[in-house]
């Protein structure tokens, strides 16, 4: 199969390249997948270590940019040029831009390439019926927010044109067969980036590391997680050290920088910025614990497949998709109450003054991830791609019969 993947990959920094780094290396190992076409944005020139890995032939065509209205036309061309079996679309809502006109016209390329008779598969991270608008930082007025679910169902619409629509989390499954009576869709779980050899359980000599990992200011704030920490300070002797890896939210440029001057008091805070992807083992090895200090959810969490894959304890708030797809691929959590940082402290006290809670909540994160690795993720796309060309060639046998 020739297989062509629309998405951004590292080292962009548009959202979902990270993902788009590990599903390619479980592509290209595949062994139904002869060749591989990456179609990515222009400003991106894909280093050679991000495709470090042996497998199939891969090759990487720059066709599209955020925000631009020569996207369309430039993934279709790149797509006719290309000549592929079929094509996946690692996507969001606003995968190809924040304005509304070049994010539909990205959104209707998965329609036209079933148009055009070539299996298409969409990938949603993310379903608008469930992204709190304020929380996400894209508008808090009640007028924008009825204008955006309106544009946000329409665009769903169009997106189940493709000839299959993979979700992430069962629960979105469920709302987008009852709300639009769809019938290509189903789920294909989330997966998990790495897996290592079986964890080493112990954390390093030194100040235990609570870290938190993403990009911040919208519904992810750092501010409860620092205060938390600075009340187990006040009230136990557990020596501490609060590490934020990763950047602003694109939406809210700015916000680390000045949670870093508000907090310039505070010891023993560190602020890694962008981590790159031979630095995330290390990030993830030395942390006591991974907290998810979000005020709400918008999809499925790259971050805790991460934690689970290196055995990492998790405390996070037990709200929305983060606790349903906890629950259901059998993730263990220390659950705190949202926004209240002094819950938050009391769960970061129960973890980490209990090692042997710890570790065992980390055996139990690395056997929820041990049993998605993206290996048969990848296997499962390819099951859908066989499915689909399978019904078009018994959908043409019988217009050739009938005709």
């Amino acid at each position: 199969m020739k297989l062509a993947l629309v998405t951004a990959f590292p080292p962009s920094k548009v959202t979902l390249n990270e993902y788009a780094y590990y599903l390619v290396r479980a592509f290209r190992n595949h062994q139904e997948i002869e060749e591989l076409i990456l179609l990515t944005d222009v400003e991106t020139d894909v280093a050679e270590q991000y495709l470090d890995v042996s497998g199939c032939k891969v090759s990487v065509k720059k066709c599209w940019s955020f925000n631009s209205y020569n996207s369309f036309p430039g993934v279709l061309k790149a797509i006719r040029q290309t000549k592929p079996d079929a094509v996946l679309f690692n996507l969001q809502f606003m995968k190809f831009g924040d304005k509304k006109i070049p994010a539909a016209l990205g959104l209707i390329l998965p329609g036209i390439c079933k148009m055009m008779g070539i299996p298409s598969v969409v990938l949603l991270h993310n379903i608008m019926e469930q992204v709190d608008l304020s929380e996400a930082g894209i508008t808090q007025n009640k007028v924008l927010q009825k204008a955006y679910n309106f544009i946000g169902s329409a665009l769903t619409r169009i997106l189940l044109q493709a000839d299959f629509v993979a979700l992430t989390i069962s629960k979105y499954v469920s709302i987008l067969e009852e709300k639009y009576q769809a019938k290509n869709i189903g789920l294909i779980p989330h997966g998990t980036f790495e897996l290592p050899d079986t964890p080493n359980y112990n954390v390093p000599q030194g100040p235990l590391q609570v870290m938190t990992f993403g990009k911040f200011g919208t519904y992810k704030k750092v501010e409860m997680l620092i205060e938390a920490v600075q009340h187990l300070r006040a009230t136990t002797t557990l020596d501490l050290e609060i590490v934020i890896a990763g950047t602003d939210n694109p939406n809210v440029k700015g916000y680390l920088k000045q949670v870093e001057q508000k907090y310039a008091h505070v010891e023993q805070l560190r602020f890694t910025g962008y981590v790159e992807e031979a630095e995330v083992p290390r990030l993830f090895e030395e942390a006591a614990v991974v907290v998810f200090p979000y005020t709400s959810t918008t999809g499925s969490s790259g971050v805790l497949h991460q934690a689970g894959s290196y055995g990492k304890a998790v405390v996070m708030p037990d709200l929305g998709d983060l606790g349903i797809l906890s629950r259901e691929e059998g993730y263990q959590a220390e659950f705190f109450e949202p926004n209240n940082s002094k819950d938050l402290a009391e769960s970061l006290k129960v973890v980490l003054e209990n090692e042997a809670y710890r570790v065992a909540m980390g055996m139990a994160n690395y056997q929820a991830a041990t049993a998605l690795p993206m290996s048969c993720i990848a296997d499962k796309y390819v099951n859908v791609f066989k499915e689909i060309m399978l019904s078009k060639q018994v959908k043409t046998s019988k217009t050739l019969i009938s005709g």
